[in-house]
């Protein structure tokens, strides 16, 4: 499997990181699987296994602490643009994230951040809107039982 670059862009801060280092795991047209360690640790943030669903909107990433055990799922509601002539992924982080805990309880992160971003003209009003679709998507999934999706359930990716 040839290994693309991969860039990660945030609007705030306003950065883009190419995370190419990352460990590439699988890919095809709906979904980039990575392994990585934390570019800056925490005692709960030490490594973790991010699917990036390309046409969904959306990263999950299983995150792990210190100690290397399962620590929570961390989804970022993201807009992956992919370049096929230079096999590049730039995965644009659309600032809505949603923390799911071990026990199915979650928390919607980062809305005010979203708000800020559109003022400022950041991000557009059709980015806003995919963000929001895209969370509103996570959501479902997850009140209904059906979260995470079944690939992010093989162990074969997830070991650390």
């Amino acid at each position: 499997m040839d290994k693309p670059t991969i860039l990660r862009k945030r609007f705030i801060p306003p950065e883009t990181i190419d995370i190419s280092n990352d460990e590439l795991m699988y890919r095809d047209e709906n979904v980039l699987i990575t392994r990585w360690t934390a570019i800056r640790p925490r005692p709960d943030i030490s490594a973790g296994v991010s699917y990036t669903f390309i046409n969904d909107g959306y990263k999950i990433s299983r995150f792990y602490d210190g100690d290397r055990n399962f620590a929570f799922w961390y989804c970022d509601i993201v807009e992956v643009r992919y370049e096929e002539d230079t096999d590049t992924y730039t995965i644009v982080d659309l600032l809505l994230d949603i923390k799911v805990m071990n026990d199915g309880s979650y928390k919607i992160l980062d809305i005010e951040e979203l708000a800020d971003a559109l003022n400022r003209s950041c991000i557009t009003k059709e980015q806003a809107a995919k963000a929001l679709k895209s969370l509103d998507n996570l959501v479902k999934m997850i009140n209904t039982g059906n979260f995470p999706p079944e690939i992010c359930r093989k162990e074969d990716y997830w070991r650390i």
